[in-house]
């Protein structure tokens, strides 16, 4: 039993999104609730002179602190079963790491999150080639994406909570990709200490958009050790295989019967080091999970995370068809983290809510194309309780 400050995901999110491409009303300004106003601090110079600040924000329980570069989930404290609030998402205590790092913590991924098969795609009879920075292919929006950036960021203040307001503006060909890309992401944490995070954007030429955020949670604790024995549960009956370059091959198998089958909560660990060949692969979990719910209007429940010794359980609901479960295979012990340890392998995992891998070069996928006219827009809420 979750005793909860998300007492219903899905009241949580109500009214909060409209359809992943559509049109429909901007997010409306009002008067806060849950929260004082963000805070701001210098956190670091790039090499080029440009500022990157530090903004926290707090509410209900939880403290998040964002980056102007990269848009960048710096911490995430959220309190367990006792109470003692404690840092669950894994990154840096200086920028020059972030520079340096290739590990994407916490950062928003744009203009594609996920690989882009030989960073190619046609659009409307024209091809377009994006950087090749992932073996063959291209993998979250290129060598220079949104992760490299430094965003304008803004306090927000609405009926719905208390947070920051990031925007930044693609040009047309920037990382290869077609367009004029306005884009706006809002961070906003409500009364109950839950987290929204809800992307938008509009182009002036056809293009393609995929979304997302790329913290690295440890709900034990942000350098306590690993997360195999976390448990998962996703409502995802399918998934996409991949290819030895970690490219969909297409098919949209059942997991049942395969260590992908998460509709049962089980530890990340029970099923990691069989011989299954897409586990070797991806050297343990890097794949897409097909939510059952599809694309929704709303945001729907996805995903139940808990760690079973502190008692912390983070809910994901999503407007997105897929999540990206990656089980932090790439960490070797080379990086140092905010707490002083070192990372190693599975001591953090993502869980990307977005469209498919490789949607631009599979038809039969969920599209990502945002034309003139159509505004993207797609909202996950990550909301948080202790059993």
């Amino acid at each position: 039993m979750t005793t909860s400050r998300r007492t219903v995901v899905a009241a949580a999110a109500a009214g909060l999104a409209a359809t992943a491409v559509g049109t429909g009303p901007a997010f409306a300004a009002a008067p806060a609730a849950g929260g004082g106003r963000p805070r701001k601090e210098h956190f670091g110079t790039l090499p080029d002179g440009t500022r990157v600040d530090r903004w926290t924000v707090e509410s209900g329980g939880t403290r998040l602190g964002v980056l102007s570069y990269g848009g960048i989930v710096q911490t995430l404290e959220i309190p367990d079963r006792h109470g003692r609030r404690a840092n669950v998402s894994l990154g840096f205590d200086n920028v020059g790491d972030y520079l340096t790092a290739g590990t994407y913590f916490g950062a928003l991924i744009g203009r594609y999150g996920n690989r882009i098969a030989r960073g190619t795609f046609t659009l409307d009879g024209k091809t377009y080639q994006l950087p090749v920075n992932d073996g063959p292919n291209s993998l979250h929006g290129g060598d220079q994406g949104f992760d490299k950036r430094v965003w304008d960021v803004a306090p927000y203040a609405g009926k719905d909570g208390t947070g920051l307001t990031l925007r930044r503006v693609s040009p047309d060909g920037e990382m290869g990709y077609p367009g004029t890309l306005a884009v706006r992401v809002d961070y906003v944490l409500d009364r109950r200490g839950d987290l929204r995070i809800a992307y938008e954007a509009t182009t002036d030429r056809a293009t393609v958009v995929n979304l997302t955020n790329h913290t690295y949670f440890n709900l034990a604790g942000e350098g306590n050790g690993d997360v195999l024995g976390h448990t998962l549960r996703m409502a995802a009956s399918r998934y996409t295989p991949v290819d030895k370059t970690l490219i969909p091959t297409g098919e949209l198998p059942k997991v049942a019967g395969t260590p992908f089958d998460f509709r049962r909560a089980k530890p990340i660990g029970r099923d990691i080091r069989k011989g299954d060949e897409q586990l070797v692969f991806g050297g343990g979990y890097d794949h897409n999970f097909v939510l059952d719910k599809g694309v929704t209007a709303t945001p729907e429940p996805a995903v139940t995370l808990a760690d079973p010794v502190s008692g912390r359980v983070m809910d994901i609901a999503t407007t997105e068809p897929g999540v990206q479960f990656y089980s932090g295979n790439g960490l070797d012990g080379t990086l140092r983290g905010t707490s002083g340890a070192l990372y190693r392998q599975a001591d953090g995992l993502c869980l990307e809510t977005q469209h498919y891998p490789d949607s631009p070069n599979r038809p039969a996928f969920p599209s990502t194309v945002l034309r003139p006219g159509q505004t993207y827009r797609t909202t996950t809420v990550l909301s948080f309780g202790v059993r």
